[in-house]
């Protein structure tokens, strides 16, 4: 026992001589290494974004789409998180970061092996080896625990489960990132739908009012108060309204494709009745829309950790220029002879520091510093550039709701016009005041507008969704279960967006 005691503070002092040489070491060497290399490129702030601190943001609802009041979607995205391959396929990519971080972690930690070594070997009879053992042939064993433990004074170990945290927290950002794209997705080809099919039925209405209006004309051209003008021209519009209507059903066959591929079963979407497009609830527009929601981005927290996880790869890059220090000990049995493994002279142990000091690696070192330093300037550049790009999207859908609904507004009154001049129309027409010319515009003006007020309606819905999907979707950054001490989101925008669009002065 005391030559154990002995040998651990021999190897305690040993440890503190290797720390102390490695510092001076690294003052000498390591340091100067690194000198002229550092990243340039830096993160965008509110100001830099003419952005101002604003009111607290009213988040969106997780399930925002149980908004719009419509079972059938809820049915829909319901079913598409549960099935889409291209969730799984993030969720995959979330559990491989997850086991990554896990790696990392193990390396911080002291690392146990077993060894056990079977052999019968004949050995040389004109070497090294002395009698008896030369020429002979024998079995020799080994049986041990080897243990070692990386001595993480400069943080290497760290730096690299840092960054392994930084990109698992990433790929829960992607993954619910993913979740809100594909349930915008869902919600938008099927507002398409919706439409499509509002479009259908103004077809069929077309169709069947083109039909009445052909029988009357044939009633006039044989009480000879009409000729044979007006019947060709009357028969003309039911080929062109049969077009149409056989249009808008490709459109829905194609629709209906797309959303069965976002739900990942085939024909699931097939026999789908949409409901009407005044069951469906809009969405209210928030007078004043805060940019800080922006932060709630699964897109931009995913790019904003990625940052993190470059800042700590360099870091890890850094501490490679300093003294590698572990401290290893191994204990077992070895003899040459299966029967005296077990004896007490078999017996062998052995513990001790050891230090690995980079002093000329051609370069190797400082090249792969300068690559991660590029790195994270472009994870920077990357996630600048992504919350420059939500800043736009937020202002587009806000100006294009707005827009939209000033359009449906003016879209009503020219309707309303139209309708009327049509029926005026009609009437003169069965009067003999008036001939079929002024029927057919009118009509055609009617027809116009009916399907402009679905359109509208259906741009109405698709550009609520497209807002929801800017704002996050319903993603919250604390919802991360990874690396809850890690370096937290920062803010990316405070500034509200104005009822104008524009951001507020």
């Amino acid at each position: 026992m005391p030559v154990w005691r002995a040998s651990v503070r021999m190897a305690l002092v040993s440890v503190a001589g290797l720390v102390a040489a490695g510092l001076i070491a690294t003052g000498a060497t390591g340091c100067a290494d690194m000198s002229g290399i550092a990243p340039q490129a830096s993160l965008r702030d509110a100001p830099s974004l003419g952005l101002n601190t604003a009111t607290a943001p009213a988040p969106v609802a997780a399930e925002w789409w149980r908004d719009f009041g419509d079972e059938t979607l809820n049915g829909l995205v319901a079913q598409a998180l549960q099935t889409s391959p291209s969730l799984k396929l993030a969720q995959a990519r979330l559990a491989r970061a997850q086991a990554a971080t896990d790696v990392a972690h193990a390396a911080t930690l002291p690392q146990v092996n077993g060894q056990l070594d079977l052999t019968r070997q004949r050995y040389t009879a004109n070497g090294a080896v002395p009698p008896p053992l030369a020429g002979s042939i024998r079995e020799s064993a080994t049986a041990q625990l080897a243990a070692s433990w990386e001595l993480d004074f400069f943080g290497k170990n760290r730096a690299a489960l840092d960054a392994a945290l930084g990109s698992a927290n990433a790929a829960q950002a992607d993954a619910q990132a993913a979740r809100v794209l594909l349930a915008s997705q869902v919600a938008r080809s099927y507002f398409q739908l919706v439409r499509l099919n509002e479009q259908s039925g103004v077809a069929s209405r077309t169709l069947a009012q083109r039909e009445e209006t052909l029988r009357l004309v044939r009633d006039r051209v044989n009480a000879g108060l009409d000729t044979r003008l007006e019947l060709r021209q009357s028969e003309g519009g039911l080929p062109e309204a049969r077009l149409q209507f056989e249009a808008v059903q490709e459109q829905m066959a194609l629709t209906r494709n797309a959303l069965n591929a976002l739900l990942g079963q085939p024909n699931s979407a097939s026999a789908l009745v949409p409901s009407a497009q005044s069951a469906i609830k809009n969405v209210a527009l928030m007078p004043n829309i805060p940019a800080d929601l922006l932060g709630r981005r699964a897109d931009i927290a995913a790019a904003r950790w990625r940052v993190e996880a470059s800042s700590k790869d360099v870091a890890n890059a850094k501490t490679q220029f300093y003294p590698n220090i572990n401290l290893v000990a191994f204990a077992g049995f070895s003899s040459i002879g299966l029967g005296n493994l077990l004896n007490l002279g078999s017996q062998q142990w052995g513990v001790g520091p050891a230090l690995r000091l980079p002093i000329f690696e051609a370069g190797r070192l400082r090249a792969n510093l300068r690559g991660k330093t590029a790195d994270l300037d472009a994870a920077v550049e990357s996630y600048n550039a992504a919350v420059i790009d939500a800043v736009r999207d937020v202002a587009d859908q806000v100006a294009s709701s707005q827009a939209i609904g000033r359009q449906q507004a003016e879209q009503r009154e020219a309707q309303e016009a139209a309708e009327s001049a049509y029926d005026i129309a009609v009437q003169r027409y069965k009067a003999g005041l008036g001939n079929y010319l002024n029927v057919l515009t009118a009509e055609t003006s009617v027809l116009a507008q009916r399907r402009l007020a679905v359109d509208l309606a259906g741009r109405a819905l698709e550009t609520q969704v497209a807002l929801i999907r800017a704002l996050g979707g319903g993603y919250a950054p604390e919802q991360l279960p990874v690396a809850q001490d890690a370096t937290k989101i920062i803010a990316v925008s405070e500034r509200p967006v104005s009822a104008n669009g524009l951001f507020d002065q």
